[in-house]
């Protein structure tokens, strides 16, 4: 008869034991949270390399600048400066004079151009134009050399005190819509750049979980 000792069999190898949970890797989650902030600290960095890299590309020495001329329909002319590549307002100091011709065989100038009030890429001629008709000419030398010429016409206009006041802030403010409209975008793209972050780090968050769980 075989002997019995009283004691239950084991059948799970050689200790006896039951195996217990598995124990996850001492700091294992910490490196992950670790490697997260990393990656989100490399898309910050990148994005904002990207944000701020375009402004500096423009404004490199010699970058060209476009000019768009216009009368401001009285006596004076508007001159507005943008980097051509990007369309973006020229914040550096300007040289540039105007130099106009009548049909008649007047002329006048050359006089420096003076920054307008209106917007910081916006320039007016230092004298106003005598009356008539005038092809003028705008030479820019700094911060690039360019040129542009177009035909305006000089004129007093006498206007209601309240009709004059109100054509004045009109313009004004399109003309400081027209000198900000370059730069106008920058909270958008913080704004992504935010967002991008946010999704990033939620990602690898979630990943960081799974991979506990299956641990």
């Amino acid at each position: 008869m075989p002997h019995c000792t009283g004691h239950p069999v084991s059948h799970f190898g050689d200790g006896g034991h039951l195996p217990g949970p598995a124990v996850a890797e001492p700091g294992r989650e910490s490196r992950l949270v670790n490697k997260v902030m990393r990656y989100a600290a490399a898309i910050l960095l990148a994005g904002f390399g990207l944000l701020l890299g375009a402004p500096a590309v423009s404004a490199a020495p010699g970058a060209p600048i476009a000019l768009e001329v216009a009368g401001d329909g009285g006596r004076n002319v508007n001159v507005l400066f943008t980097w051509k590549k990007d369309g973006r307002p020229v914040t550096d100091i300007v040289a540039a004079t105007l130099f106009a011709k009548a049909p008649d065989g007047r002329t006048f100038g050359p006089i420096p151009l003076k920054s307008a009030p209106e917007g910081q890429n916006l320039y007016n001629a230092a004298e106003p134009l005598p009356a008539g008709e005038w092809k003028v000419t705008v030479t820019a030398t700094k911060p690039a050399e360019a040129r542009k010429s177009t035909t305006v016409k000089a004129q007093d206009i006498v206007l209601p005190a309240a009709a004059a006041a109100a054509s004045n802030v009109a313009r004004t403010a399109a003309l400081a819509e027209r000198a900000q409209e370059g730069s106008s975008d920058l909270p958008l793209k913080i704004g992504i750049i935010a967002v991008a972050v946010v999704a990033a780090i939620a990602i690898m968050f979630v990943l960081v979980r799974r991979r506990n769980v299956s641990g």
